[in-house]
């Protein structure tokens, strides 16, 4: 079988982390780090030929929540929790013992796309919307520390049943899907920072078998940086076998 190359609408990290665990591959390239090289390397050639991926990238990182205690009208179910801490670095993933931080900059909501956001139960499309920005069942509310969010859960089968499973701790935390717009790494302190959201596609209440899940795009976006700090550091060898080559020579 042919080693995977990038679908018309996988995001980088949807590519490698597929090529990465794909039988082939394992199998052609039992060496984890150079299985990575070869699948970064069908990624940049894709993109050499300008076949663009066209959907964004979208990332989900993990929060806590909580059921907030009826006060006046019983029936009305509510659930809230911080979703982003500004400022508060956060460790994406360790490999080899080096481990990996993310930060989002005080102020990365300013701008961002907040029109039309759901509340959902493990980012999926196949339970229906708990809450919405849209008519106002759903708040984020952006603050000096990060985004607040509250919502007021549809008083329907499912949304009794969540409530409930907040209420009672079975389920107690949250996750926000998003894109980024601008961010940077700091290779001495392998810490990314984000510095300004695109836009906020969804919040969800998460369980805690879907917690790995969640950090598929942590962990791509980790792999990335290894292969690209590997690159940077093969080719300062090679500079540095180059230089040293021609000291030889010239001395000879």
């Amino acid at each position: 079988m042919p080693i995977p190359t990038p679908g018309q609408d996988e995001t980088k990290d949807e590519f490698i982390e597929r090529c990465m665990g794909d039988e082939t591959m394992k199998e052609e390239y039992p060496d984890g780090d150079q299985r990575l090289a070869v699948c970064m390397t069908q990624w940049d050639e894709r993109q050499e030929r300008g076949e663009k991926v066209q959907r964004p990238q979208r990332e989900i990182r993990m929060a806590e929540i909580r059921a907030v205690e009826p006060v006046g009208d019983e029936h009305e179910m509510i659930v809230e929790g911080r979703a982003i801490v500004y400022e508060s670095p956060t460790e994406l993933y360790e490999i080899n013992g080096i481990k990996y931080f993310e930060v989002i900059a005080r102020g990365a909501l300013e701008g961002a796309d907040l029109r039309d956001v759901p509340f959902k139960y493990n980012h999926s499309d196949n339970v229906m919307v708990m809450a919405r920005t849209r008519n106002k069942t759903l708040e984020l509310i952006p603050d000096e520390h990060g985004l607040l969010i509250r919502a007021k859960l549809a008083n329907t089968t499912a949304g009794r049943d969540l409530y409930e499973l907040i209420r009672r701790g079975d389920v107690d935390k949250m996750s926000f899907a998003f894109t980024v717009d601008k961010d940077e790494y700091d290779r001495k302190t392998r810490t990314r920072r984000i510095l300004r959201f695109k836009r906020i596609w969804d919040v969800s209440a998460v369980d805690m078998p879907a917690y790995d899940d969640t950090y598929i795009s942590a962990r791509s976006w980790v792999l990335a940086q290894v292969e690209t700090e590997r690159r940077a550091a093969e080719a300062a060898r090679r500079q540095r076998r180059a230089l040293w080559l021609k000291t030889i020579l010239k001395g000879d």
